[in-house]
């Protein structure tokens, strides 16, 4: 049996069905997050009761999928993931899951326990990627965007071994499960590591040689749902309240500057593909 943890119920997450719902003085949405952003999410939850919104938060471990969790009807919405590897999933499942508001970029960074320069990156360096075929893309793309490597000209975002054309230094990546990157890190001269993974590893992105910034519009964290429920009136309000400068200040002072809110149209978010 798939295992949760549930931040704010005891129970009713397998009941089956969409769970927003309307009563006299409130709605009722669950999200589905990751643990790495639960601070953001109970400050959310407080200021969506002021505006009658009953937040439940579903804190859903490594091992369980929060789009397929939604896809279940467990969860009304979920909040961990970027718009590239959104569009993965659903290529892969035949899903309908869309975006309905930007979030946070959480920058990918390299770390090391050898370097603290990439100039000091030496030729035939080991270096550990994540490999999930997304991250593993986002993974080439920050190497590439310092001159370690160059990728094929048809790259699509997605990784892979064959999607490099260059590799003047020799570098070898080796793909590893990117929760244990940390871990391989001893063993090797850096690893790429998710932002996420890495906060929880005590590894702050002034740790990182090297780290995206804003402009990686691929790599913008979303809030998803269905298609059909997309335009619920109490997702709106949680996306007001995400969307706003008072969060936006809590999220930079409470993550020390490692999430960097990022609110942009989702007009402008469908043209990611382009800065390929």
């Amino acid at each position: 049996m798939k295992r949760l943890v549930v931040v704010g119920i005891a129970f009713g997450i397998f009941l089956g069905g969409c769970s927003v719902s309307s009563g006299q003085n409130d709605e009722t949405v669950k999200v589905g997050i990751r643990n790495s952003e639960e601070k953001t999410w109970t400050y959310i939850q407080e200021k969506a009761e002021e505006e009658g919104v009953d937040l439940e938060l579903v804190e859903l471990d490594a091992t369980v999928d929060p789009n397929q969790i939604l896809v279940e009807g467990d969860i009304d919405i979920n909040a961990f993931q970027h718009i590239a590897y959104l569009d993965l999933f659903n290529e892969a499942n035949e899903t309908n899951i869309v975006p309905i508001a930007t979030t946070i970029i959480a920058p990918l960074g390299m770390y090391s326990d050898t370097i603290t320069e990439i100039s000091e990156l030496a030729d035939g360096s080991t270096v550990a990627l994540p490999n999930d075929s997304s991250n593993w893309g986002r993974a080439l793309a920050l190497l590439q965007s310092e001159g370690l490597i160059k990728l094929v000209d048809d790259f699509d975002g997605n990784g892979g071994a064959d999607k490099v054309k260059e590799n003047p230094k020799n570098l070898e990546f080796v793909p590893v499960d990117g929760a244990s990157a940390p871990r391989v890190m001893e063993d090797l001269d850096a690893a790429i590591i998710n932002n996420g993974v890495a906060l929880q590893a005590n590894l702050m992105l002034d740790d990182a040689v090297i780290h995206e910034d804003a402009t990686a519009k691929p790599y913008i964290n979303i809030i998803a749902t269905l298609e059909e429920n997309k335009d619920q009136p109490a997702f709106q309000t949680i996306i007001d309240i995400y969307q706003s400068d008072e969060t936006a200040n809590f999220i930079e002072e409470t993550y020390d500057g490692n999430y960097l809110p990022t609110f942009i149209t989702l007009e402008e978010l469908s043209t990611y593909k382009e800065t390929y």
